[in-house]
């Protein structure tokens, strides 16, 4: 055991108070019992990839989804697990730290030891580094003990986040043989779960017994998609930041002289940014992504910025708060150029942009022209004893109570895409096929919400402090804006569509009247060529170019 990590925190009496906090489990996830319902096998995100991806995943690709039931559940035909045998299952750290990492392994280990006492849960040490040298440290109750409910990656570490060349897959592999391992669950982002999905389909295809399960962790919420409605982290990470977002807001109030301007985390991504501007309402947020669909140059972005101080000024308001994004020299294609060949790369090549102070960039340019967790740890334990391999944990229906959230697993060779490039008179897919990063939807309901508010916000002080992060009491079950205006429960809707084909399938049958066969293909008829037409509208979309 490394001595830097696993070792006991000093925690205060408030931490103490935390540590105790037992998150609610979805009835679907209670009992030692799980079941199962495989729905349709899952298609591939890009459907113009959907070949690509095809090939580069024969084992994984096109694996059904996975519903897990309740007690209650009447499906006759579900999988029931009952049995469960010893397991030995690893799990490690990948990619930026983000709150929630250490309640998906308290979960995890809480699922393994409740199904079994004698299965163990064993950490790696240092993110990807200790999964290859195999240093490890055994999950007990006693090392988890001050690290519930806390945030940080420290009980395990993590440092680069990616599992890619064939001797990091090798090796990866060699030592989930050494440590018999019947499963790896890996914690990240976009890049550690493409990686998971290259581990499972490497293994699958070397016949390696350990199964691979991906767990959505990340802060900037770009890991985003039909399957994953949000991510451990971006919840927490918006409720700290928009707090303290409102604090600058009320000192720049009570000063009435200063403008701050912010800067959020999320490169090329705008979810935090926007999350936090629609829990505490700064003057403006500059979005990375509406900034390159309108083309805009730094100097279009300083203009906009100057004319929003000018009118408030007008109304003898000679104060604000704005936010930037990270990412947003990503955004604007002349200083992005010159970023890459400065900057040392991030993991997946592109460039670090945290470390460009974007915040102090506009505040000179505009100074001169006018002198920015548990649940999932259960869920992962009913993969892996559904003996799923290349699946991510989902959990649907988040902006419900904790009772009606609907837990699965999906492919998460379905989530991928494969990039584009334009060269000539067609787009053409170069590289592998990965889970990239989700922009925020300039056509969705979220953003919405912020144009429909942007200009009472600029010339209107209405900041508003969420306060601080609750477990109990006043605020404790608040949800994400942008998570709650949006109209989703993809997996809830797909069950809701099998419900109606079994239905259908229950009414037709041979023997049936000749007008309830008439009326069944008249209805299916219609429908399969309205399908057809959005499904051949849509191919190509939503790839990232």
């Amino acid at each position: 055991m490394d001595s830097d990590y696993g070792v006991p925190r000093e925690l205060s009496e408030v931490q103490k108070k935390r540590a105790l906090y037992q998150p609610e489990l979805p009835p679907c996830l209670q009992g030692t019992t799980v079941r199962v319902e495989y729905g349709d096998a899952a298609i591939a995100a890009d459907p113009a990839g959907a070949h690509v991806i095809s090939h580069a995943f024969p084992h994984t690709y096109g694996q059904p989804l996975a519903h897990f039931l309740r007690k209650t559940a009447n499906v006759p035909d579900a999988t029931v697990i009952s049995e469960h045998p010893v397991v030995r299952v690893g799990v490690v750290f990948c990619g930026r730290q983000s709150p929630g990492g250490h309640n998906v392994i308290w979960g995890l280990h809480e699922a393994i030891k409740a199904h079994n006492p004698n299965s163990k849960l064993i950490g790696f040490l240092g993110g990807s580094d200790g999964l290859l040298a195999q240093k490890t440290l055994e999950i007990t109750d006693e090392v988890l003990s001050s690290y519930k409910n806390q945030g940080g990656y420290d009980m395990l570490g993590r440092t680069k986040d990616q599992i890619r060349t064939t001797e990091q897959v090798n090796g990866a592999m060699a030592s989930c043989q050494a440590l018999k391992l019947d499963a790896l669950v890996i914690i990240g982002g976009v890049t550690s779960n493409t990686d998971a999905a290259q581990l499972a389909e490497t293994f699958a295809e070397a016949k390696c017994a350990t199964k691979v399960v991906g767990v959505p962790v990340t802060l900037n919420g770009d890991l985003k998609n039909q399957f994953v409605e949000t991510t451990v982290g971006f919840d927490t990470i918006c409720k700290v930041n928009s707090q303290l977002i409102s604090n600058v807001c009320t000192d720049a109030l009570s000063a009435e002289k200063y403008y701050y301007f912010i800067r959020m985390m999320g490169r090329k991504a705008s979810h935090v940014a926007l999350e936090c501007a629609l829990q505490s309402h700064p003057n403006m947020v500059i979005l990375g992504e509406e900034v390159a669909a309108s083309k805009l140059t730094i100097f279009d972005i300083t203009k906009q910025i100057c004319d929003a101080v000018q009118a408030r000024a007008e109304k003898d308001k000679y104060h604000g708060v704005v936010l930037i994004p990270e990412g947003l020299v990503e955004s604007i294609p002349e200083l992005y150029a010159l970023l890459q060949l400065l900057l040392h790369p991030e993991s997946d090549d592109s460039a670090q942009l945290s470390q460009i102070e974007t915040e102090k960039l506009l505040a000179q340019l505009v100074e001169d022209e006018m002198n920015r967790r548990m649940v999932l740890g259960h869920v992962c334990y009913h993969i892996l004893a559904a003996g799923l391999n290349g699946y991510m944990a989902t959990v649907t229906n988040l902006k419900s109570p904790a009772n009606k959230w609907r837990c699965g697993a999906a492919p998460i060779s379905s989530m991928m895409t494969v990039k584009r490039w334009s060269r000539g008179p067609a787009a053409t897919q170069i590289g592998k096929p990965a889970v990239h990063m989700a922009t925020v939807d300039l056509k969705g309901k979220a953003f919405e919400l912020l144009r429909n508010n942007s200009t009472s916000f600029l010339i209107d002080d209405i900041y508003r402090n969420p306060g601080p992060l609750q477990f109990e009491g006043a605020g404790a079950d608040s949800k994400p804006i942008s998570l709650c205006v949006e109209d989703q429960d993809y997996m809830g809707r797909i069950k809701k569509l099998q419900e109606y084909l079994e239905k259908v399938k229950s009414i037709v049958k041979p023997g049936c009247s000749q007008d309830v066969l008439k009326a069944a293909l008249s209805a299916m008829s219609s429908v399969t060529e309205t399908l057809a037409i959005m499904t051949s509208s849509s191919t190509g979309q939503g790839t990232p170019l």
